[in-house]
């Protein structure tokens, strides 16, 4: 492009698109050359005012000893006059001339002849920086009888200016070069602790996650930063270790039916099997291999979730009949185990309907799994603070300690100390709460999980959508 800000445009853009990264400036050089333009401005207004001031002393004192010096020359032309005619002017002018080196004097009559006029004086009158001032003699009846033109030499005192000038010139250089060296020195050892960061934060690796960031001398700005980035590392070394035991984990649940698979197949290699055998084989892999595909797409679906994928609303559902279905879905296991179950409350709200039934039917399969047989399961749709719709599950079965609350949404986290599976059948891979977290987060809302005195609740909440926003 030829226009000036569309290349410099263009530049931008192609930097952008090559990860090209600005240049680095020094907060220090930065501060000092800020500090040192306004000491500058400061001080050049400051001085400025100063010679003003000084220049002005010197023009008031150049006037008053003009006006000074011509009183004098009017009233000792007065007096001479009197006594002894022009030519006892003539000499007083003289006598004066001699006394005041400093001024030159022309006198001329009324008709305008010329009276008196000094010596050439010691300074140019062409060259020389010179005030004038002109002055009448007048006579008894008010008519001039002398005029007069007083010139008074100011070249010392405008050198004098000079110099003055000149100091506070380089009085303003020297204080702005003062300032910003002293300026970049103290910023220089304030921003010693910002260095020091910085070497901690690059000794930080995946060995050493848990090193924090300190100061041995803590600063008031820079301890919120601090405080923020230990969080930050808090979280980092939390999720590292949450996906190595995940890794670990998959590994794990993997290498189960894996090994069964290979074990089944082998043996079915070792010898010759009848085909009543062989289907046999095949449908105890198939069983295997059926587990296997489940964890994988929990895993993706989870992997999803993780990405911020959101949970596609529909049109309004009474959540009470959702969970009709889903109990209806788990009546078999229900009546196995006894148990009754009861729906208490009903709210209507647009959700992503087949993502809710998952989660209900994995919050409905896990309260089945740990409830005593005989009881009773209760399900509980309530408003909470008219911004989200709450769910959960409560069966009286086993409590779950505390400790292990927290994490009771954590995948492949099974709390085996507190709460034995019943029935070894029944044992699943460890994904189903982690599940309805996710899903919870889909809708904008959170997973629930309480457990005292023999009665567990777990559930999540739904985020009421604003009118016009659901999809």
């Amino acid at each position: 492009m030829k226009r000036p800000d569309g290349t410099a445009l263009q530049t931008n853009s192609t930097a952008a698109q090559t990860g090209a990264t600005p240049c680095a400036y020094s907060i220090g050089r930065r501060l000092s050359l800020l500090l040192a333009i306004q000491t500058v401005i400061g001080l050049g207004v400051l001085l400025a005012i100063i010679y003003g001031a000084t220049t002005m002393l010197f023009k008031m004192k150049h006037e008053e000893q003009m006006r000074t010096y011509s009183g004098v020359l009017v009233d000792v032309i007065r007096e001479a006059r009197e006594h002894g005619g022009e030519p006892e002017v003539l000499a007083k002018l003289d006598w004066l001339a001699e006394r005041s080196p400093g001024f030159y004097l022309e006198v001329e009559r009324a008709d305008g002849s010329t009276l008196h006029r000094d010596t050439p004086p010691s300074f140019d009158l062409a060259e020389s920086i010179t005030r004038s001032m002109a002055f009448t003699v007048p006579t008894a009846g008010g008519e001039p009888m002398y005029r007069g033109q007083l010139v008074l030499d100011r070249t010392q005192d405008a050198k004098t200016g000079r110099r003055v000038a000149m100091l506070l010139i380089a009085s303003v250089i020297a204080g702005a070069a003062l300032v910003g060296w002293g300026t970049f020195w103290r910023v220089r050892c304030s921003l010693r602790p910002l260095i020091d960061l910085a070497a901690q934060t690059k000794a930080i690796d995946a060995r050493r996650l848990g090193q924090r960031l300190t100061l041995p001398e803590p600063v008031e700005e820079l301890q919120p930063l601090i405080d923020q980035f230990n969080g930050l590392m808090h979280r980092v070394e939390r999720t590292y270790m949450q996906l190595e035991g995940f890794n670990a984990d998959v590994a794990h649940e993997l290498r189960t039916p894996l090994a069964t698979l290979i074990g089944h197949t082998e043996l079915a290699l070792s010898r010759e099997r009848s085909a009543e055998e062989l289907t046999e084989t095949l449908a105890s892999n198939l069983e295997e291999l059926q587990r296997m595909a489940a964890i994988v797409n929990d895993m993706l679906f989870l992997a999803q979730a993780d990405r911020g994928v959101k949970a596609r609303r529909g049109a309004p559902v009474g959540l009470a009949q959702l969970v009709q279905q889903v109990v209806e879905f788990h009546e078999a296991a229900i009546e196995e185990s006894g148990l009754t179950v009861a729906i208490e409350g009903d709210v209507s709200l647009p959700i992503d309907e087949p993502l809710v039934k998952r989660a209900l039917s994995n919050l409905l399969g896990n309260a089945i799994r740990f409830a005593d047989r005989g009881s009773r399961l209760s399900v509980h749709i309530a408003r909470d603070h008219d911004h989200s719709v709450k769910l959960w599950v409560e069966n009286v079965g086993p409590s779950i300690d505390a400790t292990h609350l927290p994490r009771l949404f954590d995948r492949f986290f099974r709390v085996d100390s507190a709460r034995s599976e019943p029935n070894p059948e029944r044992q699943h891979h460890g994904l189903g709460l982690s599940i309805v977290a996710a899903i919870a987060r889909m809708h904008d809302g959170f997973p629930t999980a309480e457990s005292s005195n023999g009665t567990t609740r777990v559930g999540f909440s739904l985020l009421v959508p604003e009118p016009g926003l659901a999809a």
